[in-house]
Formats: structure tokens, C-alpha cells, sequence
């Protein structure tokens, strides 16, 4: 089991991509992207329908295998066991209560589930009281918030979330948006989005993918600190730039 606490002080290790190429067939997705996040960075992944972002996030997370190239640690070191992956949907289990969801991952290997350390992610999350509760009985933005304490229960430092909010409502989203924000505050997270609000919002640096041949474009630069207050002017500013920068990109 990994000894990795939220909030423990032990710092996180960033993402190198390295040269990465993926093909199907003939079709080329993405070829010799270079790009790194920084450790304990919040940095949102933007791009075209098709342009490869899920394929790309499989891929760091190992579950897709790159036509060439590499993904590694900051530290050096391999990252596909140190990741912890958030989807579109909660896919919490009907059949099983809030606490068994979130603990899943530690049965389905054998282990003993940590109840303690459940109880203390569903109080963090706001659920407390909850736990022995059927995902049925939840708002989307709780089934959500379950979903959260699932991906925090096992304790991987890096974070890959695809559009794991795209879901909810307006405003259970913004909450949902800053509640993740907080408690992935000393994880090295990347979310794949296709808001530029949310992506301003939480992002420390933002990286949009364009259709091939054009890569990885980094230059958009965020001010402030996430979660950044939703009618900001400069947050405002950001978000019209970045629409921009995506209808450049898709052309």
C-alpha cells in the first residue's frame, strides 16, 4: 500500500513526456509531444474533439501503450503506480454503500479497508453521515463528491481527471470545482476539459492540444492562484483569450 497522506508534507513528483508519438494505422494522433507538469501543478488539458487528450491521458496513466516516446517521474522513476484516475462519471456501484465504493480499490487488492481514513475523506468532502448510504440516495454533486474521496482513499500523489465535472449543474460545478481544487492542493494534477472557465478557474498552467501536426501550445499564461473567484476580470480576461487560442487551435 502506498504511504502517500494527503496534506503529509511529502512532496509529489511531476510529469516528463518525452518525444511521444501515437499512431493507429496509418492515422497519426499526436507525434514527439514534449512537455512537463510540475510538481504540486494543477494544469488543465484543453483541445478539439479528436485531437487525442483522453488517448494522451491513458497514456501517462499506462493504460495505453505510445507508439514511441516516454512518460516518467520527476524523480526518474516509473509514475503508472503512483497514479490514482477520475473519470467522466462517478461509476460508483449501485449495489454497494458510499464507504464500500470508496474503499473498492483496497478490497478488490486483497487489503483491509481503512475505514478511518474513509470517514476522515467523507468529512472532508462533506458527506459525513453518509457512508453507509446507497449512491442512489445522492445528488449528482454528492455521487460526485464520493467520487472525490474514492480517488483521494488511494493515496497516489498524481491525479489524471477527465472532464469529471462536466456533468453537474452551473453551480454544484463551481463548488465541486473549488472542493477539488482545495483537497488536490498537494497532488501534481492533470484535467482534461473542455471549459475555459473551469480551466482558468483551477489551473496553474494550462496546455492545449491541437489536431496533428500542431502539439502541445503552452504559452497561455494564468495570474493568480487557484481556485480563482469566478467573476474575476483577470480570470474573465484569461477565459476569452483561451477561447480564442481553442478556435485558433482547431482550425
Amino acid at each position: 500500500m502506498s504511504t502517500y497522506h494527503v496534506n503529509s508534507g511529502t512532496v509529489p513528483p511531476g510529469i516528463k513526456v518525452r518525444d511521444l508519438t501515437l499512431r493507429f494505422g496509418q492515422k497519426v494522433i499526436f507525434e514527439r509531444l514534449n512537455f512537463d507538469i510540475e510538481s504540486g501543478h494543477f494544469v488543465a488539458l484543453l483541445g478539439a474533439s479528436g485531437a487525442g487528450k483522453t488517448s494522451l491521458l491513458k497514456i501517462i496513466a499506462g493504460l495505453v501503450q505510445p507508439t514511441s516516446g516516454s512518460v516518467i517521474g520527476s524523480d526518474g522513476q516509473p509514475i503508472s503506480q503512483r497514479i490514482a484516475y477520475m473519470g467522466q462519471k462517478d461509476l460508483l456501484y449501485p449495489w454497494l454503500t458510499v464507504s464500500e465504493n470508496i474503499t473498492l480499490g483496497a478490497r478488490l487488492r486483497g487489503e483491509k479497508a481503512d475505514q478511518q481514513w474513509a470517514e476522515h475523506l467523507l468529512e472532508r468532502v462533506g458527506l459525513s453521515g453518509y457512508g453507509n448510504t446507497l449512491p442512489a440516495a445522492l445528488s449528482g454533486g454528492m455521487r460526485q463528491r464520493a467520487a472525490i474521496a474514492r480517488t483521494l482513499y488511494e493515496r497516489q500523489p498524481i491525479v489524471l481527471m477527465d472532464e469529471p465535472f462536466s456533468a453537474l449543474d452551473a453551480i454544484t460545478r463551481a463548488m465541486i470545482q473549488t472542493l477539488a481544487c482545495e483537497l488536490l492542493a498537494q497532488h501534481t494534477v492533470l484535467l482534461i476539459t473542455h471549459d475555459p472557465m473551469e480551466a482558468c478557474r483551477l489551473g496553474h498552467r494550462l496546455l492545449v492540444l491541437s489536431p496533428y501536426p500542431a502539439g502541445i501550445d503552452d504559452s497561455h499564461q494564468l495570474v493568480g492562484q487557484p481556485p480563482r473567484a469566478a467573476d474575476s476580470p483577470e480570470l474573465l480576461k484569461s477565459q476569452a483569450a483561451l477561447l480564442q487560442q481553442l478556435v485558433r487551435a482547431a482550425q
